[in-house]
């Protein structure tokens, strides 16, 4: 029986829709879908340990639970950690304020001599007005950390799926074998167990940067003299999770920081130099030796992936994307349809070397 061929601008207008449903699912089913996604990569995380624990003839179920409890005691403690640290701004408020009124006023002064403007700051703001700001601000983050799982439900359901699916590990493995019936079983489920310590390696390898970042920063900036240096330091070093955005917004905060509380401007530039060159040291020895070749994705798809992630789902959407290429770059390589995305996907030494 003939194929039918398509014309080119039919099969291109076919793409594009097919584009369009994808987006609209992913924007209508947020709230299933990254609690969703989230469970999966963290059950991907603890399915060593499990494999371990059930090596020592301890029961799937019980070895889930031990895992779902020592990951969620993870999270919470790296949460209480940040919101200690958080706590401790109150005590350099009165500081905060003064400075930042002085150069306020400084403004205010430049403005009118040089354009005649009166922006209407020379008296800056008083600390009630700050306090608000700080206050808004807090609710303000309260629901961005919300708004990043999708919504309470969402914060229930990470854990729910993540037991589950270390439950059904090899269930869920086998039905993604059925769908390559013309390739060899045997392959197949090798490639998903490759699926597997892809997004392992990814993860532990980024933790493990993230750890040594953590320490970097807060030696820094310790040694420059920023207070809260810890807190600094760990903000920091969470940020880096996502790619090319995350060391600059992990400067701001400690420039700014020390830009208002400590005398003369060398520190606030000691904070950007030394930053500037533990990122290098990152992009250039840490992340190549410690999380290596495991994802190897291109820069442009990287940089694509992080726009689009963080229009549909905002900065989670930027944290889980690059995850979710490596996995379909590695499940395009199934069939020879596809293979061209791959192709698309990875780097040029790679692909000089297929």
């Amino acid at each position: 029986m003939n194929e039918i061929k398509l014309p080119g601008y039919l099969k291109a207008l076919v793409v594009l829709l097919l584009i369009i449903v994808i987006i609209f699912i992913l924007v209508i089913g947020r709230g299933l879908l990254i609690p969703l996604m989230l469970g999966g990569y963290i059950a991907m995380l603890m399915i060593p340990a499990c494999n371990w624990m059930e090596e020592k003839k301890i029961p799937r179920v019980l070895s889930a639970v031990i895992a779902l409890l020592t990951s969620i005691a993870a999270i919470v403690g790296i949460a209480l950690l940040v919101i200690l640290q958080i706590r401790n701004f109150a005590r350099d408020l009165d500081d905060v304020s003064e400075r930042l009124n002085r150069y306020l006023a400084d403004i205010d002064a430049f403005a009118t001599e040089k354009f005649g403007a009166d922006l209407g700051i020379s008296n800056g703001m008083d600390k009630s007005q700050i306090f608000q700001i700080i206050e808004s601000n807090s609710e303000t983050l309260s629901n961005f950390l919300l708004n990043t799982v999708g919504s309470l439900t969402g914060v229930v359901l990470v854990p729910v799926f993540i037991f589950f699916m270390l439950i059904y590990r090899d269930h869920l493995g086998s039905f993604m074998a059925k769908f390559f019936r013309d390739k060899d079983n045997g392959l197949v489920k090798a490639k998903i167990s490759d699926l597997r310590k892809v997004v392992q390696y990814y993860i532990i390898g980024m933790f493990k940067v993230m750890a040594i970042l953590a320490v970097l920063n807060t030696a820094a900036l310790y040694m420059i003299g920023v207070k809260h240096a810890l807190f600094f330091g760990l903000f920091a070093a969470l940020l880096n999770i996502i790619p090319y955005l995350g060391p600059f917004l992990g400067a701001i905060l400690p420039f700014i920081f020390a830009f208002l509380t400590m005398d003369g401007l060398i520190y606030p530039f000691l904070v950007v130099i030394c930053f500037t060159i533990i990122q290098l040291i990152e992009s250039n020895f840490l992340t190549p030796k410690i999380v290596g070749s495991n994802v190897n994705l291109n820069a442009l798809i990287t940089f694509l992936g992080l726009l689009v992630g963080g229009a549909i789902w905002g900065v989670i959407g930027m944290i889980l994307v690059i995850p979710t290429l490596a996995i379909l770059k590695r499940i395009f390589e199934l069939r020879d349809s596809t293979k061209p995305f791959s192709f698309l996907f990875g780097e040029e030494d790679e692909i000089e070397n297929d």
